[in-house]
């Protein structure tokens, strides 16, 4: 892979397993020195072993999202450690599935402060030192937030996920917007259903495989279908695109 990130710090929050886990590898492949930030540690640790193996730079940081209060210190020992950030790729997120009357406020909080506060924070406070560090005036800042095609459409069960991943896509644009002429550029990822760890029983049972053949494909994406777009994003080519959201699909919400 062409190293068009060498020399870059990039910060990827629930990078423990999943797309976060994908992401920080593709991410260092390209050059970049990459920290790595979910609550399971354990994990994170086999990954940096695994980066590091590869000949990539990588630190593990324990970090839950949903605790505001440790978002900016997290991103401290990260430019402490690799130096200052310039891609902040806010992917931490949660399910908040379940039906409406039976939600409880406990559930419909701990998603939006998971989906949505977290990812505005970590904007925020990535922000904050890119433009400290001089990132952001040499026009190298890229946020990239991992939104959903459930921010376009209604998933049944899923009422406040969707909720959660709407606001994440109006949030990029509004920071997009705010942001526009201090060098940082916000897009985001709006991908369809990947076979991942977090839904792989679903898809195994008969509800899922019915699902599947809902979509006009009938078939799940495969991680790697996001590669390009978030290195699109991460890299040069972002410094003249802010505000998008790019939806990768198959084709599942036509």
């Amino acid at each position: 892979m062409e190293k068009t990130l060498s020399g870059k710090v990039a910060v990827v929050t629930g990078a423990s397993s999943g797309l976060g886990r994908r992401f920080a590898k593709v991410l260092s492949q390209a050059g970049a020195s990459v920290a790595l930030m979910a609550r399971r540690t354990d994990r994170l640790a086999a990954l940096v072993a695994e980066i590091e193996a590869a000949g990539g730079k990588a630190v593990a940081i324990a970090l839950d999202v949903s605790d505001a209060a440790a978002i900016g210190p997290a991103l401290d020992q990260a430019e402490a450690a690799l130096g200052p950030i310039s891609i902040m790729v806010n992917n931490a997120g949660v399910g908040g599935d379940g039906m409406a009357l039976e939600m409880t406020p406990e559930v419909f909080d701990d998603t939006f402060a998971v989906n949505v506060r977290g990812v505005f924070l970590g904007a925020r406070e990535a922000a904050k030192r890119m433009m400290a560090s001089g990132v952001a005036e040499r026009g190298e800042a890229r946020i990239i937030n991992i939104a959903s095609i459930a921010g376009y459409t209604q998933l049944p069960g899923l009422t406040v996920y969707c909720a959660s991943k709407a606001a994440v896509v109006s949030l990029t644009k509004g920071l997009a917007r705010e942001w526009a002429r201090l060098g940082i550029a916000v897009n985001g990822i709006c991908p369809g259903y990947i076979e991942t760890e977090i839904n792989a029983d679903w898809f195994a049972t008969e509800g899922g495989a019915k699902q599947i053949k809902g979509f006009p494909r009938r078939r799940l994406m495969d991680e790697g279908v996001l590669d390009e777009s978030l290195l699109m994003l991460a890299g040069p080519t972002a410094k003249f695109i802010t505000g998008t959201l790019i939806t990768i699909d198959d084709g599942q919400i036509l």
